[in-house]
């Protein structure tokens, strides 16, 4: 089969996909109409850097005299002109905020080379500093927005700024190797290619007609950019860094958490691209933070969303009711009032869940939940899965994993909307490179909430391959939908910093981080694994040779075999809460 074909899909991928939203920001749609009388804008202000390159930037005062405390929003997206920034632009100066508005390093018409990141960490500082001596500033600084432009909060709050004095990322990464490039160390490939290289690979967001689907299948990757039109340094960087090394280290926020000292409050989504590291990010502020305001400062609502968040009840094929959408506008106002005017203190715990299945918000006060119930359910040679142990000493189920023709994405965590979020997964039935794991019937309502994880014990006959655990929920009508899932690539089973081959045949254990969910099961639903190799154009596929990412178009098609037994009890760890 040619590299560059994929037939498999059509089965899922029927629907052209639909370029990226400019951001999945929040829609502030309260704020359609004009600006306070007398607000006053100031467009196009050159702001400059340290190194001298200045930055695009707008700012708008409220009708009132004085100084006020200002919200600040760094983007790369637009310029700033466009309805949803217009609606930043009134939200805060109808609530007695200065706004400013800046475009990015090397976008629109900000000067300077753009690159995705790494510079947003002093060009963040310099914005900050330079807002606190404005005339119209009382030195107060707060940020808030959406996946890349949380991005910049958190790399901002990394120099300490004294005028950063609150935030509001929403569905941000925290560990830029782990999360947004490589999980589980397969390279994530459909959002790094059509995010990357599409929709910021120059100084403007583009729309090119590219052919995403069969555009991505090339091989060799590394030379996948250059196939679809483009020349992205940023791109071949991802791909010639596979491993965690020196150039992701300054990117993992989670990792940095001791050196910053900001409130935040954090918006997640369950079927979000970043869901684990919002809630690692939430975790490990309010452990190692560098100030005890910081670490008490830090608050997390998880929705039932996607990146696309807080848009409509209906997310996938399911629908979460009412409640599921939320006002957002409400939140901050009443969290950047408690910061920076001395308002009332946010209501509630300091953690709001959606419980998905019951359709409900709960506050609790730590995550993980101190009163989680770990319990292992393991996979059994005759498909069933079960909190009993495997009792023979021997058991296994084998399949094929074939790189030319992998395991079509639909649903999850994922950044593409029209695969995103819970998804039936009855047009992957067919497939005999699935390995299915059913329980019984659930007697009772069953919550499950929080991490999970997969031990699963497996042998290839390649010395290099993926393994996928995928968690689903199977009503009494048949319908089987996704919760979450995870992989690990066999050359990082024991880290991501060094490759180590596998031999092939022999036994490994293999840990799958599966990230989190809030789920409560009915009665007469029940609990389904899939174990897989492959999830495309999620995740780039794995060739099976053990050659070096991205610089081959050589494939083997692998024999896998996933064991169950006394001596490798394949399993997954799932967190009950009691009720």
């Amino acid at each position: 089969m040619n590299s560059n074909t994929l037939p498999g899909f059509v089965l899922v991928l029927a629907i052209l996909l639909v370029p990226f939203s400019e951001t999945a920001a929040q829609s502030f749609a309260n704020y359609d109409g004009e600006f306070p009388d007398t607000a006053k804008m100031i467009y196009h202000q050159r702001v400059e850097m340290r190194d001298g390159i200045v930055l695009a930037t707008d700012i708008y005062l409220p009708a009132a005299e004085g100084k006020f405390p200002t919200l600040l929003v760094r983007d790369i997206y637009t310029n700033g002109s466009p309805a949803n920034r217009q609606r930043y632009a009134k939200f805060a100066t109808t609530n007695g905020y200065a706004f400013v508005f800046q475009s990015a390093r090397g976008r629109y018409d900000s000067d300077g080379q753009w690159y995705p990141y790494f510079q947003e960490i002093n060009d963040g500082d310099d914005t900050l500093t330079w807002i606190a001596k404005q005339s119209w500033s009382d030195g107060k600084v707060g940020m808030f927005g959406t996946s890349y432009l949380a991005s910049v909060q958190w790399l901002a709050a990394l120099n300490r700024n004294p005028a950063l004095v609150a935030i509001a990322p929403a569905m941000s990464p925290g560990n830029y190797y782990r999360d947004v490039a490589y999980p589980g160390g397969a390279f994530s490939l459909l959002s790094r290619a059509r995010w990357g290289v599409g929709l910021v690979g120059g100084r403007t967001t583009a729309g090119f007609p590219v052919d995403w689907i069969n555009g991505i299948g090339h091989l060799p990757l590394i030379d996948l950019a250059e196939n679809v039109g483009f020349s992205v340094r940023h791109f071949q960087d991802w791909l010639e860094h596979p491993n965690y090394d020196a150039y992701w280290e300054p990117l993992n926020l989670e990792a940095r958490a001791s050196e910053m000292i900001v409130p935040a409050l954090n918006f997640g989504g369950w079927f979000d691209v970043f869901q684990r590291s919002t809630m690692g990010s939430y975790k490990t502020m309010t452990e190692e933070a560098a100030s005890e305001a910081a670490r008490n400062g830090q608050r997390l609502i998880m929705g039932p969303w996607v990146h696309g968040w807080n848009v409509s009840p209906q997310v996938g094929d399911l629908d979460f009711g009412e409640d599921a959408v939320i006002g957002v506008e409400d939140l901050l106002l009443e969290w950047f009032d408690y910061w920076m005017k001395d308002g009332a203190a946010p209501k509630g715990a300091p953690i709001k869940l959606f419980i998905m299945g019951e359709n409900v918000w709960r506050e609790e006060n730590e995550w993980p939940l101190a009163r989680t119930k770990y319990q292992k359910y393991y996979l059994h040679e005759n498909h069933s899965f079960s909190d009993q142990m495997p009792s023979g000493r021997s058991g296994s189920v084998k399949y094929t994993y074939d790189p030319a023709d992998p395991v079509p994405t639909l649903g999850g965590n994922i950044m593409e909307s029209s695969l995103r979020g819970p998804y039936d997964q009855g047009p992957l039935d067919e497939r005999k490179d699935v390995l299915r794991f059913v329980t019984e019937p659930f007697e009772r309502e069953t919550e499950i909430t929080g991490p999970i994880t997969a031990e699963l014990y497996a042998e290839t006959d390649s010395t290099d391959t993926d393994f996928m655990a995928k968690l689903i929920v199977v009503k009494p009508d048949g319908m089987a939908f996704n919760l979450v899932d995870g992989v690990i690539r066999a050359r990082y089973r024991e880290g991501f910093k060094e490759e180590k081959l596998i031999e092939p045949g022999e036994v490994y254990k293999y840990s799958i981080d599966m990230w989190a969910t809030s789920y409560m099961l009915a009665p007469g639903d029940r609990l389904r694994v899939d174990v897989t190799s492959s999830n495309y154009p999620r995740l780039a596929r794995n060739l099976n040779t053990g050659a070096p990412f991205a610089m081959t178009s050589k494939m083997k098609v692998a024999k896998q075999v996933l064991h169950m037994s006394e001596r490798y009890p394949s399993q997954i760890l799932l967190p009950m809460i009691p009720r």
